[in-house]
Formats: C-alpha cells, sequence, structure tokens
C-alpha cells in the first residue's frame, strides 16, 4: 500500500475515485428499457460506490487486510466482495485466508480499517450533490445500503448530505441484505409507494440484482467493468447528460 492512499489490483492503480469503465463497456450508447413517458414517484439510492466514493477506501483497506495475509488484491478480489454486507464480504475473505471460522474477527479488522479511510478520505461521488438538487423536494428520496448503519452515517455526514432523505437503511436493519430484496422492499414500503413506480440507483450487480428482485427499475453506474450489468440503463456516472436531461423531463 502506497503512501497516495491509492491500491492496487493486479497491476492496475485504484486511485480515490475508482469509476473503472471498461473500454468493452460502451455506456455511450446504453440500452433505454424505461420507457420515455415513464416517471418514478421515489427514488432510492445505493450509498458506497453510488453516491460516496467510499468503494476507494474499501479497497484501500481491503489491499491492507490481504497484504497482513502475503496476499495481492486483485480485480476478482474486488468483484467477489463489492455491493455485498460485511459479513457475507467477512466470510468471503475468511475462506481466502484460510481462517474458516474467523469471520467475525475478519469483520471487525476490515470494519475498523474501512471506518478510518472512509473518516479521513471518502468524497461525495461526481454529480451526486447536482442530482440530488435537482430532485429535492420534487420526489420522496431514500438510501438502501449494504453497509452498517455506523458506517453508513458516517460516509453520509462525511459526504455533507444532510436531510436529503427521507429514508436511510442500513443491511442489519432487514432481515436479509442485498442480493436479497428485503432492503428495497422496505424502503418502498415507508416512502409509501410501490416497488413498480420506484427507481433504484446502483453501482454493483449485487445491489441492482436487489432492486430489481424487489420490483423496482434500475439506473445502474458500475464501478467495476462489465459488459451486462443488471439494469434498466446504464450510464457513467450521476452527472451523466443524457441521465440529468431525462430527470429535467420529470417535472
Amino acid at each position: 500500500m502506497t503512501s497516495s492512499r491509492a491500491a492496487v489490483c493486479d497491476g492496475v492503480d485504484f486511485p480515490r475515485t475508482i469509476r473503472l469503465v471498461s473500454l468493452r463497456c460502451d455506456y455511450k450508447h446504453a440500452c433505454l428499457i424505461i420507457s420515455e413517458d415513464w416517471r418514478p414517484d421515489a427514488i432510492v439510492f445505493d450509498c458506497d460506490g453510488l453516491l460516496m466514493d467510499t468503494e476507494a477506501c474499501w479497497t484501500v483497506a481491503e489491499t491492507a487486510l490481504f497484504a497482513r495475509h502475503g496476499l495481492p488484491f486483485g480485480l476478482e478480489d474486488k468483484a467477489s466482495l463489492i455491493g455485498r454486507s460485511i459479513p457475507v464480504a467477512a466470510a468471503v475473505m475468511a475462506q481466502r485466508f484460510g481462517r474458516q471460522g474467523e469471520a467475525a474477527a475478519i469483520q471487525t479488522e476490515i470494519t475498523a480499517l474501512a471506518a478510518s479511510e472512509i473518516a479521513a478520505h471518502a468524497e461525495a461521488m461526481p454529480g451526486a450533490h447536482r442530482l440530488l438538487k435537482l430532485l429535492a423536494g420534487r420526489l420522496p428520496l431514500g438510501v438502501a445500503s449494504n453497509a452498517t448503519r455506523a458506517l453508513l452515517d458516517a460516509a453520509l455526514a462525511r459526504g455533507k448530505f444532510g436531510e436529503a432523505f427521507r429514508v436511510c437503511i442500513a443491511a442489519e436493519e432487514v432481515a436479509a441484505p442485498k442480493p436479497a430484496p428485503d432492503i428495497y422492499l422496505e424502503a418502498c414500503r415507508r416512502l409509501a409507494v410501490e416497488p413498480a413506480r420506484a427507481l433504484a440507483f446502483e453501482d454493483s450487480p449485487t445491489g441492482a440484482r436487489s432492486a430489481l428482485a424487489a420490483g423496482l427499475k434500475v439506473v445502474g453506474i458500475p464501478t467495476l467493468p462489465t459488459a451486462d450489468f443488471p439494469a434498466d440503463l446504464v450510464v457513467a456516472s450521476l452527472d451523466d447528460a443524457r441521465l440529468l436531461e431525462r430527470v429535467g423531463r420529470w417535472f
């Protein structure tokens, strides 16, 4: 791990913003499955890697933990962890480290490392504040995250999102985390909207599958390269011109 706060996976630098859009994924010509005249009654956002660039912080923490075990941290490792709840990710790492039965201890280690990085370095993703300003007071907004309540609150506070969200749900507050649909179903219940009338924003396939299983439409903004992200619309960032133009037509 370097002093520049960059993590390295398979020789690829992960800077503070790890919006790794592969050259094989041409989001300029994304498929618009959502009809032009459709307008959501509520929007639910993921947090890590979507509103906040905490995935870079998690990558630094994960790289450090892998290094403690004498292992490199590669893109395949990142793909196996991204979007998962912390207990599930810890179990994956326990298997990788040959520490079966020690997932709880690994969860404590990775949470402490990530919390330190998030508190010091997490930043709002490009376009996040602009999009929320455009939506403020016009649609009910929520957050549904696989992070713990403590980490979710810390990330949103660090991003200065204030009172932007009517509903904010963490992983431990539902029976099953993403990719199960529980957290999105609960968000829609609290927002008093039918899932079919709600829109989710997600950066990971795990989160996108959760929202789709709950019946929401999904805008995908992939953190890691993928040619088949499971979403109704895939764009490169929250400040994508086509995305903002479509949102603007809702009002």
